[in-house]
C-alpha cells in the first residue's frame, strides 16, 4: 500500500507519530498538573486574583488534576481517530474509554466542591457522587470487556480486496477526523480563553466533547453505509447500527447534566456489553452470521 492517503495516515498517526504524541501527552500532563497548581497556590496566598466562573479551577488542590486528565483526554481522542480504520468495535472501545475519563474527571472536580453532611443524612453532592461511581464502573467495565474481547478474538490471516479498499476508505474518513479534532480543539479553547477574559470560563465535558461526538457520529454513519456496500448481511448492519446508537448515547450524555447524564452513560456501556456478548464467537448469532473483523 503506497497511496498518498497511506504515506499520510502513517506520518500524523502511524506508530511513530503515536510513539511521540504519547511522550509529549506525558511531559504536558505532567507540566499542566505544575502549572495549575502554582496558579491554584497563588491565588490562595492572594499573590494574583482570579475572578469569575473560572474561580471554580483554582477552589481546591485537587482542582489541578483537571489540566492533566483534559491533556490525556486529549490524547484519547487521538487513539480514537488511529483505531477507525482498525474495526467499528475497536473505535467504539475507545469511546467508551473516553466517557471514563470524562466521568472521572468530573468526580475529580466534584470532590474539590463537595461539602459533607452531618451525621446520616447524605447531601446531594455527595449522593449524585456515589451516581457518577457506579456511571465510571459501568463504563471501566464496558472498556475492559473490549479489550479482552479485542485480544482474544482471532484476526482474518488473509485480507481480501474488498476489506482492503474498505481499509483504505477508513483511512481517509480517519485523516479528515484529525483535520476536524484540531480545528474543534483550536475553536474550543480559543473560545474558553475568550470566555474568561470576559468574567466566565466555566468548564464542563461539554467543551469540545460534544461538537467532535457530533462529527464522530456522522463519520460512523458514513463508515456505516460505506460498509453496506462492501457486505449486505444483516448481522453486521445490526451489529454496527448498535455501535453507531451507542455512540449517539454517549453524546446525548455528554450535552445532559445531573442524574440523567450519568444514567445515559451507563446505558451506552450496558448497550456495549450487550452488542458484544451477542457477536462474541462463540455465540450462536456471531456464528449465524460470521462478519469479518476487520470490519
Amino acid at each position: 500500500m503506497d497511496s498518498s492517503n497511506y504515506r499520510a495516515f502513517e506520518l500524523v498517526m502511524g506508530d511513530a507519530a503515536d510513539e511521540v504524541a504519547r511522550r509529549v501527552t506525558i511531559i504536558l500532563a505532567v507540566v499542566g498538573f505544575l502549572a495549575h497548581f502554582s496558579i491554584w497556590a497563588l491565588h490562595i496566598t492572594g499573590r494574583i486574583s482570579i475572578e469569575g466562573d473560572a474561580v471554580e479551577l483554582v477552589s481546591s488542590p485537587l482542582s489541578s488534576l483537571y489540566t492533566p486528565f483534559s491533556i490525556l483526554l486529549v490524547y484519547e481522542v487521538y487513539q480514537l481517530i488511529r483505531t477507525i480504520p482498525d474495526s467499528f468495535s475497536s473505535s467504539v472501545g475507545k469511546q467508551y474509554e473516553i466517557a471514563t475519563l470524562l466521568v472521572v474527571r468530573d468526580i475529580l472536580k466534584r470532590l474539590s466542591e463537595i461539602e459533607g453532611a452531618s451525621g446520616w443524612e447524605i447531601g446531594d453532592d455527595l449522593g449524585f457522587l456515589l451516581v457518577e461511581s457506579g456511571a465510571f464502573i459501568a463504563l471501566f467495565y464496558t472498556s475492559l470487556t473490549y479489550y479482552r474481547i479485542s485480544v482474544e478474538t482471532p484476526k482474518a490471516s488473509e485480507i481480501t480486496e474488498d476489506v482492503a479498499t474498505f481499509v483504505e476508505t477508513k483511512r481517509v474518513i480517519a485523516n479528515l477526523m484529525l483535520i476536524v479534532f484540531v480545528l474543534i480543539a483550536a475553536y474550543s479553547f480559543w473560545s474558553w480563553v475568550t470566555s474568561v477574559q470576559e468574567g466566565g470560563g466555566s468548564v464542563s465535558r461539554a467543551i469540545f466533547f460534544l461538537d467532535f461526538f457530533t462529527f464522530l457520529i456522522l463519520a460512523d454513519i458514513l463508515i456505516l453505509l460505506i460498509s453496506y456496500w462492501f457486505y449486505t448481511d444483516f448481522g453486521n448492519l445490526a451489529r454496527n447500527t448498535g455501535f453507531v446508537l451507542s455512540t449517539v448515547i454517549i453524546r446525548v450524555a455528554i450535552s445532559s447534566e445531573g442524574v440523567s447524564s450519568m444514567i445515559l452513560f451507563t446505558l451506552s456501556g450496558l448497550l456495549g456489553i450487550a452488542i458484544l456478548r451477542m457477536f462474541m464467537p462463540d455465540n450462536p448469532i456471531q456464528k449465524a452470521w460470521k462478519q469479518p473483523e476487520s470490519l
